[in-house]
């Protein structure tokens, strides 16, 4: 159940974010995204070490995502910071993905051939996506999708090792999944 809260916690913060900048109102995400990263923080067993894990995610993913506007290859409208800069609500959603990363997508760490190809595909699909409700323009639709598989066949294995390095999610409640518990019963 925690892993499909999750999973449907990051879709609405994916659409949130993707719908809000479509219209010109990427801060209408704002309560979305905190409250997805609010839960995941205050369920995690060791707050700081999740936080972490969040921060060097949404940090990597935001640089990465700088280079093809850089290029010029994908354009964004709205929430602009910096020109040819991701806008912030690119970081907000890589913060939100990396929610995902000890929870519902833990099932990859120590797949990192399966995470590699995973990365390469979804990555560009959610692009597509994005490009396809008008959050975003896909300026050179091939070489962007095209950069975007490659640097998520990196990207993914590399933040699902960090995150395993400085997971703060094992719980009570994924170690009782593992451990059976005597119930009394005869």
């Amino acid at each position: 159940m925690e892993r499909a809260v999750n999973f449907v916690g990051f879709q609405c913060a994916w659409l949130a974010c993707v719908a809000g900048a479509a219209v010109g109102r990427s801060w209408l995400a704002l309560p979305v995204v905190g409250a997805v990263v609010g839960w995941h923080v205050a369920r995690a067993n060791a707050p700081r070490r999740e936080l972490a894990v969040l921060l060097m995610a949404a940090a990597a993913g935001t640089l990465w995502d700088s280079v093809p506007a850089a290029a010029g290859w994908i354009v964004y409208d709205d929430g602009i910071v910096m020109e040819r800069a991701a806008p912030w609500w690119i970081a907000a959603l890589w913060l939100s993905f990396a929610t995902t990363l000890n929870v519902s997508l833990r099932w990859l760490r120590g797949r990192w051939i399966v995470a590699a190809l995973l990365g390469a595909a979804a990555g560009p699909l959610c692009y597509r996506a994005g490009a396809a409700l008008g959050a975003l323009s896909l300026a050179d639709p091939r070489t962007a999708l095209a950069a975007q598989s490659v640097a998520w066949a990196v990207l993914l294995p590399a933040l699902v090792a960090v995150a395993r390095r400085f997971d703060g999610v094992e719980s009570a409640a994924l170690h009782a999944q593992r451990v059976p518990v005597a119930t009394g019963r005869v």
